[in-house]
């Protein structure tokens, strides 16, 4: 048990390091090697450069010579701009702003290192983001009973080996140790008990010092575990080389507490007294999907010059199926209110205290890129990749406003063969779909909730990514 928390330990500071945010690949995160980058991560399956290979296919480690350590950071910074109207329980226009620049800027670091124990077997270990979301919107936000504050964050540790025939082909599997904690924060809108409240003694006040709404504050973390397995081959010319490399999927169980504050407690009132303000709280848990995914990757040596490269990637987004916040006791006070709402037929057998209808979507997205090795030293890259989302169009929510979208980027790489430091930069900009959204509340059963509530409104989003990565071979 002490080597599982001094693990955690390690992952809990690295997460606390590394907010995130991702947009058109459901929560997967595409900045994890500046090298790659350059070329948007086009044949990364199939162009173990260096130790980040560890990530992208654990088969590529045995093209390694030696031992190899690779690390950097990529920069993420998204502009969200929304405009738009929303309406309350009981029908009324929501006064508030636009949410403000709700998509914090992310800082993405990652470690890697492999080495080649005989002339048939490499192993290696990384320490990288894998997935992260990030959004956080004014507290004045018209949309605010439909979503505050959203983050998700996961940090993965994943020790690698592989195996070749010294022959072109190559295997490599690798587990990957993940820990991940999560916050959802929101609005409690009140308007509809408005009424029912102003005529109990200290109704009126309850609403008057609380604005009519309370605030729900969710926060939760958890440790999965997942697993990669790839190959690799090249062809004897030598100037081909196809990778392959799939992921397995997982359930993450953010266990945690949920609070609700201000709340009406009215027990008081009925029996002559006054409505009070109190403060609920309920451990929960967040069930939240992890795909699977299965990458392949092209590499092809056009001259000794050029190098092109290509690759694709498909997940199984459609396991996320609802974003349900679930009680983890029995009688809890907020899931007394929840589960009466999300769940009106009692026909699942949990208790909820909130639920959100996602409906995801299976995605595709594919990439090209190129290489010039244009010296010795320098070589200049670039690459594009056309990233599908996975969000269903009738249930885009405010917590995820994700669109398709265009990656498109460079990159060069400094090479010092004598000393076999490399540095590699990287930049690109993310060109992104206009999002539309007409939200509403929905049961368990994507049945649409007899209220009001409502968010409509357009989402236009810019975003630009950079990225540094400095490795070393001995």
């Amino acid at each position: 048990m002490r080597g599982v928390f001094d693990v955690r330990g390690v992952l809990v500071l690295a997460t606390a390091l590394t907010p995130a945010v991702s947009l058109a690949g459901g929560f997967s995160l595409n900045e994890q090697s500046a090298s790659a980058m350059g070329t948007a991560n086009a044949g990364a399956a199939a162009n173990p450069e260096n130790a980040t290979t560890v990530y992208f296919n654990p088969a590529g480690m045995t093209e390694l010579e030696g031992n190899h350590v690779s690390f950097g950071a990529a920069v993420l910074d998204i502009t969200g701009d929304f405009r738009g109207q929303a309406t309350n329980n009981a029908g009324q226009s929501v006064n508030g702003d636009d949410g403000g620049d709700f998509v914090p800027v992310a800082v993405l670091p990652n470690a890697y290192a492999t080495s080649q124990v005989s002339k048939n077997v490499s192993v290696g270990i990384g320490l990288h983001a894998p997935y992260g979301l990030a959004a956080d919107y004014d507290d004045r936000f018209k949309g605010r009973y439909f979503a505050d504050e959203t983050e998700l964050r996961v940090i993965s540790l994943s020790p690698s080996i592989a195996v070749t025939d010294n022959n072109g082909f190559s295997a490599g599997i690798g587990a990957n140790l993940m820990y991940a904690e999560g916050t959802l924060t929101k609005f409690q809108d009140y308007s509809a008990q408005a009424p029912t409240l102003a005529a109990l003694p200290g109704g009126q006040q309850f609403l008057n010092q609380s604005n009519g709404q309370g605030y729900v504050d969710i926060e939760g973390d958890d440790l999965a575990l997942t697993f990669t397995a790839g190959m690799l081959y090249t062809f004897n010319d030598n100037a081909t080389t196809v990778g392959l490399s799939a992921r397995t999927g997982t359930e993450l169980e953010l266990e945690g507490d949920a609070t609700l504050s201000p709340y009406p407690d009215t027990s008081s009132a009925l029996t002559g007294g006054a409505v009070q303000s109190a403060t609920l709280s309920e451990q929960v848990v967040v069930p939240l999907e992890v795909p699977e995914s299965l990458t392949f990757g092209l590499r092809h040596s056009l001259t000794d010059t050029v190098t092109l490269l290509a690759g694709g990637t498909w997940a199984k987004w459609s396991r996320f199926e609802a974003l349900d916040v679930i009680s983890r006791e029995e009688n809890g006070a907020i899931s007394a209110i929840g589960d009466a709402k999300y769940d009106p037929k009692n026909s699942r057998s949990e208790d909820y205290v909130g639920h959100v209808s996602e409906n995801w979507q299976d995605t595709w997205s594919y990439s090209i890129g190129a290489e010039w090795k244009a010296t010795s030293a320098w070589t200049l890259k670039a690459g594009y990749k056309r990233d599908e989302t996975p969000v269903n169009p009738n249930y885009i929510t405010a917590r995820v406003p994700s669109s398709d979208r265009d990656w498109l980027t460079l990159g060069t790489q400094y090479a010092d063969e004598s000393s076999g430091w490399t540095v590699d930069v990287a930049a690109g900009i993310l060109l992104l779909d206009q999002v539309t959204i007409d939200e509403r509340e929905y049961t368990v059963n994507d049945e649409p909730l007899p209220n009001n509530a409502n968010l409509q409104g357009t989402y236009e989003l810019d975003a630009w990514t950079a990225a540094v990565q400095v490795s070393k071979s001995f």
